[in-house]
């Protein structure tokens, strides 16, 4: 089984990620296959691009986009699988999909992706748990580190470029490393932000 431009995955668990357990039960969050915020993101690799070398392996864990395991409706209402699907419970994902993949428990960015930890917002002045654009860098990338930006370091982001994953229990957002703006000194008290919920995703 070999694919020339595309890497093939299989789901990590289901396609769709519609219950939480808490404490001893099961929480269901979600009914409709047209949420994507529920759709799993994460996902085996099977079988690598023949055309090029991308640094994952076969078996690696990677991050990647809603869409390649998102169910939809045609037109006439009939419920399809993701386009991306190829046959049994493989997939079809290009490399400009995959964010991030997990090899010999390590993870590592993919592409120009870098991930951010939210930092808790102490203010008394608002009800926002988070402070807004500015987090952790938790995944780096090449690019970064030769602008001196590495993980660990706080930085600040342009807005409406993240989107949320949950990683190892952790909330994330994925953004380009354009869209870091700024790095800032880290005064030693910021506080990561984790909502008691992520813990229970994966």
């Amino acid at each position: 089984m070999k694919s020339l431009y595309d890497f093939i995955v299989e789901p990590l668990g289901e396609t769709y990620n519609n219950e939480i357990e808490v404490e001893d039960k099961k929480l269901i969050l979600n009914n409709k296959v047209e949420t994507w915020k529920f759709v799993n993101r994460q996902a085996v690799v099977k079988a690598c691009p023949l055309a090029y070398y991308t640094g994952i392996s076969v078996g690696d864990i990677v991050v990647l986009h809603q869409n390649v395991f998102r169910v939809f409706y045609d037109t006439k209402g009939k419920q399809k699988k993701s386009r991306s699907w190829f046959k049994d419970n493989l997939y079809f994902c290009q490399p400009d999909q995959i964010y991030l993949y997990k090899n010999n428990d390590i993870w590592f960015t993919f592409n120009d992706r870098c991930f951010i930890k939210p930092l808790k917002n102490n203010s008394s002045l608002t009800n926002d748990k988070e402070q807004k654009l500015i987090g952790v860098l938790k995944y780096g990338n090449s690019s970064l580190e030769d602008k001196e930006i590495n993980p660990g370091d706080i930085v600040g982001y342009t807005p409406y470029g993240e989107w949320e994953f949950i990683v190892d229990g952790e909330r994330l957002y994925c953004m380009k490393s354009n869209d870091i703006v700024i790095k800032y000194e880290n005064k030693g008290n910021q506080e990561e932000y984790n909502p008691s919920w992520a813990s229970s995703s994966r």
